[in-house]
C-alpha cells in the first residue's frame, strides 16, 4: 500500500538501495572515561552517484574530537570549521563533482548529528570515522555505565518551529534493518573489575592482564537497533574520589598560541560527597509531578515479551510517590501531551482526601494527549506563585520525544531560583540533552529508564534526594604552590546531594617544580554544619598521548557557554568558537568536512540523495486498525530533499512547520499482543496505605497477605489498640519478607508507616512486632521498628 503522505514515522517498502553497509564501534574505557570511535563503511551498489545522509543519536555530553574517511586506501582528516563555512566547503565540492563529508551537530538539539557522505561513485566503497570521549556515570548499585545510543525516535516539533531532523528519516520495522553493528569494548581501572554485564548479548568478559584491572567484552552478532547497547563495568572501588591531572599539549603558534585551554595543564576532579543522613522527616515542600500522556507513551518500555507499557509504568509510579510524601506538604499533577491538565487548579494541602482523589485520577489516566508540549504546562507552573516554607520540587517524566529541547532547557533556566528539577528519561530513544539538560538547569538530577530499569526504584530514590535538606554556600578552595593558580572551566556544583559524583575541571597554570602537590576543597553547609571534601594531586605529570582531558574539559566548557543566559551574545559566541576550533571539540557554531581533492573522475550532476533508515519499533493498538505503527509527526507536507545545490535557507524556509498532528499511522508487521496488566500485591499493598502512614484492616488487605480478615484479627495481641496498629505493623512485615529486593521504593511510606506506629502503639508495639512475626511465619529484626 502507498505511504501516507508525512514527513514522520512511516513504514518504508521501498526496494532503494541503502548505501550505509556496517557500524563498527571500539571503546576503550579508563576509569571513568570512554575514548569511542565509530567507523562507518558505505558501498554504493547504484549505477550513479549518491550523497548518503545519516542521521544518527549521540549522548550530549560526548565531545566529538575527530573524523575522517578512508576512500581507495586514502585517509582524508577533516577539518574543524564554523559552521556555515563547513557547510559551504561542502557544498561547493558537491557541486564541483568532488567527493566530500560533513559532520555536524542539529540545530535543534546537542545529541542528534547528521553525517553527510556525498558524491559517493557507483561501486565505491567509503569508510568514515567519528572520535569521541565522554565521562561515565556511576549508578546507584556502583556500576560503571557506558551506552551506544542506537535509537533516534522521531521528535514532536510544536508550532512554528522546523521540523525535526529526526522525522524526516526514512523508517523499517526492527530486524529489518539493512546494516550491522559490531562492537568491541576494552575497560581499565587501576581498583581491578569485578564484572562486565548488558542489556544485549555480548562474549564472556576476558581479563587481559592476570592482575584483573584490564577486561574486554564485545557485542553478539545480529543486534537489531531495537535498543541501546549498554555495558556495566562493576569496579572494586567505584564510589571514591579521584583526580586526574593531564599536561598540556604542545603549542603550536599557528594552531594553539601559548596560554590557550590546550597548552596548559587540566585537571578533573571527581567529588564523591558524603551527607550525614536525615533521621527526621521534612514534611514541607511543593511537589508538582509533570507526566506525559503523549501518543508515544502507549509504547512498551523495552522490546521485551509483556513488557509494560510506559503510561503503566508511569502511573505505578506516580501511586508510590503520593504514598511517599510527607502529611503537611503540598502537591499537584500535571498531564500534558498537546494540551495540559492538572489534577488540581492549585497545588492542594496533602491529606488522606486529596491524595485519594489524586490516586483515583491517576489510576484513569491514559497516554492519549496527542503530541508533547512539555513548555507549555513548564509555562503555566512557573507562572503560578510557589508557596512560603514550601521548597517547589518539580519531577517531569517523558520518553523525550521533543523538537524545541533548548527553548524547553531555557525555560527551567530562566526559573532555576524558585524551584528544583528532577527528570526521568522512559524508554529506549529518550532525548538526553533534554533529561540532562532540564536537570542541571533546575539544580536537579535526572536519570534514564530502560530495557528493564523499574522506574518506580530510580524515581523514589530521587524523591528521597528531593527531602534532603538543601546544600547551601558551596565552594572551592585551592592550595597551591607560589606562581600556580587554578582556573575553573566548568561551574562549581550547585547541587549535592548524598552518592551523586560531582565533576570539576579547571586549567592549572604556572611552573611546576618536581614532586610539587596541590589541594582542593569542595565544601558545603548542610543545615548547621560545615562539610569538606578534600582531594590531593601530583602537579607534575606526562605529556600524554591524547589530550582526553582538556576535550572533556572544552566540551564541559562549550557547553556550559551554549546553555547560559548569555549564549546569544556575539562575546560568548566567539569564546564558544574560539574553544572549540582550539580544542577541536565540536559545539552547535561548528562542523567537521572534508573533501577528496585528488578524485580522479569528477561526478556530473547532483548525486541521488539516499536517506539511511532507522528502526520502528513504537506499536500500539488502535480501535478499528489492529496493530499499526506509531509515532508524532508533522501535519502532512511535500517534503523538500536538499540537492547537492539547494540553498539551505530554502530548505529551512519549506520546513517551518504547520501544528503537528498526533499520530500518523501506517501499515505495520503485527507486533506482541499488549500485555495484560497484572498488578503485583505490591502494588496493592501500597496503594491501601493511608496517607499518614497507616493501613486499615479490611477484607482487601487481608487477601493480599493470604489471610481471612477474622484470622487477623483473632491474633490481634491487645484488642485495646485500634485495628489498624495492627494492620499496620503486619504490613510493614510482609513488605519486608516479601519484597526486600524492592526497598528503596517504598522505603520512605515505611518510614511514615513506623513513625506512626510509635506514637499510637507505645510501649505495646514490641508485642505486635513479635505476634506479627509468627503470624506471618518470618523473622523481621525488630530494629525495622526502632525497637
Amino acid at each position: 500500500m502507498p505511504s501516507p503522505p508525512c514527513c514522520g514515522l512511516i513504514i518504508v517498502g521501498s526496494k532503494q538501495p541503502v548505501p550505509l553497509k556496517g557500524i563498527s564501534v571500539d571503546v576503550q574505557v579508563k576509569g571513568f572515561v570512554a575514548d569511542v570511535s565509530a567507523s562507518l563503511k558505505y558501498k554504493n551498489v547504484e549505477e550513479k552517484a549518491v550523497e548518503a545522509v545519516f542521521v544518527f543519536p549521540m549522548d550530549e555530553d560526548s565531545a566529538v574530537y575527530n573524523f575522517e574517511a578512508i576512500i581507495e586506501g586514502k585517509t582524508i582528516v577533516a577539518d574543524l570549521q564554523e559552521k556555515k563555512e563547513a557547510r559551504k566547503t561542502y557544498d561547493e565540492a558537491i557541486s564541483q563533482g568532488q567527493q566530500a563529508f560533513l559532520l555536524e551537530e542539529d540545530e535543534s538539539s546537542a545529541d542528534v548529528f547528521s553525517c553527510n557522505v556525498g558524491n559517493l561513485p557507483p561501486g565505491q566503497e567509503a569508510v568514515v570515522t567519528l572520535k569521541y570521549v565522554r565521562e561515565l556515570p556511576v549508578e546507584a548499585d556502583g556500576a560503571v555505565r557506558f551506552v551506544v545510543p542506537a535509537v533516534l525516535n522521531p521528535r514532536y516539533t510544536p508550532e512554528g518551529h522546523a521540523v525535526s531532523v529526526t522525522a524526516t528519516r526514512p523508517q523499517v520495522p526492527v530486524g529489518e534493518i539493512p546494516y550491522t553493528l559490531s562492537l568491541s569494548a576494552h575497560f581499565q581501572s587501576a581498583y581491578g573489575i569485578a564484572k562486565i554485564m548488558s542489556n544485549c548479548d555480548i562474549s564472556p568478559m576476558e581479563y587481559t592482564n592476570e592482575d584483573k584491572t584490564g577486561a574486554k567484552v564485545s557485542l553478539a552478532e545480529g543486534h537489531k537497533f531495537e535498543r541501546d547497547v549498554e555495558l556495566l563495568a562493576y569496579y572494586l572501588e567505584a564510589n571514591k574520589p579521584s583526580v586526574t591531572v593531564e599536561a598540556g599539549v604542545i603549542s603550536n603558534a599557528a594552531e594553539e598560541p601559548k596560554g590557550s585551554l590546550m597548552t596548559e595543564s587540566v585537571a578533573m576532579f571527581n567529588f564523591y560527597p558524603n551527607i550525614p543522613t536525615a533521621q527526621e522527616q521534612t514534611n514541607s515542600g511543593e511537589f508538582i509531578f509533570v507526566v506525559d500522556q503523549s501518543g508515544s507513551m502507549e509504547s512498551p518500555m523495552n522490546s521485551e515479551p509483556n513488557a509494560p507499557f510506559r503510561i503503566e509504568s508511569a502511573k505505578e509510579t506516580l501511586v508510590l510517590l503520593l504514598k511517599s510524601l510527607p502529611l503537611g506538604c503540598y502537591f499537584n499533577i500535571f498531564g500534558f501531551g498537546s494540551d495540559f491538565e492538572s489534577f488540581f487548579m492549585e497545588s492542594k494541602e496533602y491529606t488522606q482526601q486529596s491524595m485519594e482523589e489524586a490516586v483515583k485520577k491517576v489510576k484513569e489516566m491514559k497516554a492519549d494527549f496527542g503530541g508533547t508540549e512539555i513548555l507549555r504546562p513548564l509555562k503555566k507552573i512557573y507562572g503560578t506563585a510557589g508557596r512560603p516554607d514550601h521548597p517547589r520540587q518539580v519531577f517531569l517524566f517523558t520518553d523525550g520525544e521533543v523538537g524545541n529541547t533548548k527553548e524547553v532547557i531555557d525555560e527551567v533556566q530562566k526559573n532555576a531560583h524558585n524551584h528544583r528539577c528532577f527528570t526521568f528519561g522512559i524508554g529506549e530513544g529518550a532525548s538526553t540533552s533534554l533529561i540532562k539538560g532540564m536537570a542541571r538547569a533546575g539544580s536537579g538530577i535526572f536519570e534514564f529508564i530502560t530495557g528493564k530499569d523499574r522506574m518506580q526504584t530510580k524515581v523514589l530514590r530521587a524523591l528521597k534526594c528531593s527531602l534532603q535538606p538543601t546544600v547551601k554556600n558551596v565552594s572551592l578552595t585551592w592550595s597551591l604552590p607560589s606562581g600556580m593558580e587554578a582556573i575553573l572551566l566548568s561551574k562549581v556544583p550547585t547541587a549535592i546531594f548524598q552518592g551523586q559524583k560531582s565533576i570539576v575541571y579547571a586549567q592549572l597554570k604556572g611552573k611546576v617544580e618536581a614532586d610539587a602537590e596541590g589541594e582542593v576543597c569542595l565544601q558545603y553547609n548542610f543545615k548547621d554544619e560545615l562539610l569538606k571534601n578534600a582531594i590531593t594531586f601530583p602537579l607534575k605529570v606526562e605529556k600524554s598521548e591524547r589530550p582526553t582531558i582538556h576535550r572533556l574539559a572544552a566540551k564541559s566548557l562549550i557547553s556550559e557557554m551554549e546553555s547560559g543566559k548569555d549564549s546569544k551574545s556575539e562575546e560568548v559566541k566567539k569564546k564558544i568558537l574560539e574553544t572549540s576550533l582550539q580544542s577541536r571539540v565540536i559545539s552547535s557554531l561548528t562542523a567537521f568536512v572534508a573533501v577528496n581533492k585528488d578524485t580522479k573522475t569528477p561526478v556530473e550532476g547532483p548525486p541521488i540523495r539516499r536517506d539511511i533508515p532507522a528502526p520502528s519499533f513504537m506499536y500500539m493498538s488502535h480501535p478499528g486498525h489492529g496493530p499499526i505503527a506509531m509515532a508524532c509527526c508533522a501535519a502532512p507536507q511535500p517534503r523538500m530533499m536538499r540537492s547537492a545545490h539547494a540553498p539551505r535557507a530554502a530548505l529551512k524556509k519549506s520546513q517551518k512547520s504547520a501544528p503537528m498532528a498526533d499520530f500518523v499511522y501506517a501499515a505495520a508487521p503485527s507486533p506482541p499482543p499488549p500485555p495484560r496488566v497484572t498488578i503485583p500485591p505490591v502494588v496493592k499493598l501500597i496503594s491501601l496505605q493511608n496517607a499518614d502512614g497507616s493501613w486499615n484492616l479490611n477484607s482487601e488487605f487481608s487477601s493480599i497477605l493470604g489471610l481471612s480478615q477474622q484470622d487477623i484479627s483473632n491474633k490481634n495481641p491487645d484488642k485495646n489498640v485500634e485495628p489498624s496498629v495492627w494492620a499496620t505493623v503486619l504490613a510493614v512485615i510482609w513488605l519486608h519478607a516479601s519484597c526486600l529486593d524492592q526497598r528503596e521504593e517504598w522505603e520512605l511510606l515505611e518510614g511514615k508507616a513506623v513513625s506512626w506506629l510509635k506514637t499510637k502503639a507505645g510501649s505495646s508495639l514490641d508485642q505486635f512486632v513479635r505476634a506479627g512475626n509468627e503470624l506471618l511465619k518470618s523473622s523481621v529484626d525488630p530494629k525495622v521498628f526502632g525497637l
